[in-house]
C-alpha cells in the first residue's frame, strides 16, 4: 500500500509530494523521451525524495500533474493551475534552482509565474529541438570512440570543462575548485556512459549519456575539438553513441539549440528525427 501523500499549501492550491510509484511510471511511459531525466533518477533510486534528491509533486495526482524539484526543476505533466502552483512552491523554497528544462510548453508558463519572483535568468533557451533515434543511425560510425577509462579522468576533464564553457556560459570549477564538477564526470565514466575518441592522449571528439531510462538514452556534452570542427567527427561519433544506445534496446535522444545549425545537420545525418520541444532556463 502507498503511503499517504505529504500535503503543503500554496494560497489556496494544496501540493503534495507523490508516494504512487505506479502512477509516475505511468506518466513516464506515455512520454519516455520527454521524461528521461526524471524517469532515470526514479529507475535508480525509487521515488523517496531523499534517495532522488528532490521531490516529485502533484495537486490532485501524479497522471493528472506532476513536476520534479530538486536542483533542478523539471514539469512533466499539467494544465496552467498546476504548473501556476508548482511555481508558487518552488518560490517558497529557501533558495532558487539552478535551472528549469523540460518540454516547453510547461517549462515556459511556469518561467513566467517564477521570473517577478527570482528576476532575471542568465539564459533563456525556448526552443530546443528535442530528438530521437530508434534505429541503426543513418551515417558511417566512429568506431575509435569507446568508453572512457578511469586512469584517463583528467585528459576527459580538459575536455569536458571547455564544453560546459562553452555550452553553459560558466566555469563548472568555480566555487569548489572543480572538485564537484571532477566527482559528476568521474561517476560517469564509472558508470561506462562517457565516451570519447582519442588521438595521442588527447580527446577529440566526447560525448556522454547523460540519462538513461529503461527504455531512453539521453545523448549529451557532445564536443568536437575546436582545431578538428568541420571534419564530421561530431555526426561520427554521435552515430558511435547512438548505435550503443539503440543496441540496448533504448531509443537514443538529446535536445539541441534551435540556433545551432551545425549540430542540428549533424544530428540529421545521424538520422535524428525532432519529436518535440524543450525549454531550458539556465538561473545559476
Amino acid at each position: 500500500m502507498s503511503a499517504p501523500p505529504l500535503f503543503r499549501l500554496v494560497g489556496d492550491r494544496r501540493v503534495s509530494v507523490v508516494r504512487d510509484s505506479a502512477a509516475v511510471w505511468r506518466v513516464f511511459d506515455a512520454d519516455p523521451i520527454g521524461s528521461c531525466m526524471v524517469a532515470s533518477r526514479v529507475s535508480d533510486y525509487g521515488i523517496e525524495p531523499n534517495a532522488i534528491g528532490g521531490e516529485l509533486w502533484t495537486r490532485r495526482g501524479a497522471e493528472e500533474s506532476l513536476c520534479f524539484a530538486g536542483a533542478n526543476l523539471i514539469p512533466l505533466r499539467g494544465g496552467p493551475d498546476d504548473l501556476n502552483a508548482f511555481a508558487d512552491e518552488a518560490m517558497s523554497a529557501t533558495r532558487r534552482c539552478s535551472s528549469l528544462v523540460g518540454r516547453a510548453d510547461l517549462v515556459m508558463p511556469m518561467w513566467e509565474r517564477l521570473e517577478p519572483a527570482w528576476g532575471p535568468a542568465r539564459d533563456v533557451r525556448s526552443d530546443q529541438p528535442l530528438m530521437a533515434l530508434a534505429t541503426h543511425p543513418n551515417c558511417e560510425l566512429d568506431t575509435e570512440v569507446r568508453q572512457v577509462r578511469p586512469d584517463e579522468l583528467d585528459a576527459y576533464l580538459v575536455a569536458a570543462v571547455d564544453m560546459f564553457i562553452g555550452e553553459v556560459g560558466v566555469d563548472p570549477r568555480l566555487g569548489d575548485g572543480g572538485r564537484g564538477y571532477r566527482r559528476r564526470v568521474g561517476s560517469l565514466i564509472a558508470a561506462g556512459r562517457a565516451w570519447a575518441r582519442f588521438e595521442r592522449g588527447q580527446v577529440v571528439f566526447k560525448a556522454e549519456v547523460g540519462s538513461q531510462s529503461p527504455g531512453v538514452g539521453q545523448i549529451q556534452g557532445v564536443w568536437v575539438h575546436p582545431e578538428r570542427r568541420g571534419l564530421g567527427l561530431g555526426a561520427r561519433g554521435t552515430a558511435m553513441l547512438a548505435a550503443v544506445i539503440v543496441g540496448s534496446g533504448r531509443v537514443a535522444s538529446l535536445y539541441v539549440n534551435n540556433f545551432n545549425t551545425v549540430a542540428r545537420a549533424a544530428y540529421a545525418r545521424v538520422g535524428f528525427a525532432e519529436v518535440g520541444t524543450f525549454a531550458t532556463v539556465l538561473l545559476d
